[in-house]
């Protein structure tokens, strides 16, 4: 069967950008991020979901962070300089990134957010991120990951 390419993996091939295509079975809701871990083999600690917010200053903000770590919304708000933050709601996920909940990337969205990958990812050889499509992940280099986002580093994630 021939490998399905998501636009995500056409980007990153584009990019020279070299990652790993991971891609598990789903039925048509998205299954959450450390299911999705375990289905393709893959410690929790190395897999990010993208979570996309807005500020009080009404700009758009990507956070990437482990699957199963929670965003706090302070440190968030610090990390990009805001007041505050929120989380988008679903229904504006589409057609603020082009992408839809559980398939969302932060390589690729319509447009450039200002992304912040968790600092976990700094200690990674390579970090897994969805590919633009439910069911389908990369892995690359969070350096990689990076450069293309024009992201930082922050601690944006809750305490246990």
């Amino acid at each position: 069967m021939a490998e399905q390419k998501t636009n995500v993996m056409r980007l990153l091939t584009q990019k020279k950008i070299r990652y790993t295509p991971h891609e598990y079975a789903h039925g048509d809701e998205a299954v959450d991020g450390v299911t999705a871990a375990e289905l393709i083999g893959v410690p929790a600690e190395k897999v990010f979901k993208t979570l996309v917010t807005r500020g009080a200053s009404k700009s758009i903000y990507v956070f990437v962070i482990p699957v199963a770590g929670e965003l706090e919304l302070k440190k968030a708000a610090k990390a990009v300089g805001e007041k505050s933050i929120a989380m988008i709601h679903v229904s504006e996920l589409l057609g603020l990134t082009g992408y839809v909940r559980g398939g969302c990337s932060p390589v690729g969205m319509k447009k450039q957010y200002p992304t912040v990958i968790h600092r976990s990812a700094e200690e990674l050889e390579s970090m897994v991120v969805s590919a633009g499509k439910i069911g389908f992940q990369v892995e690359l280099a969070p350096e990689e990951l990076i450069k293309l986002t024009r992201g930082k580093y922050a601690d944006v994630v809750a305490e246990d």
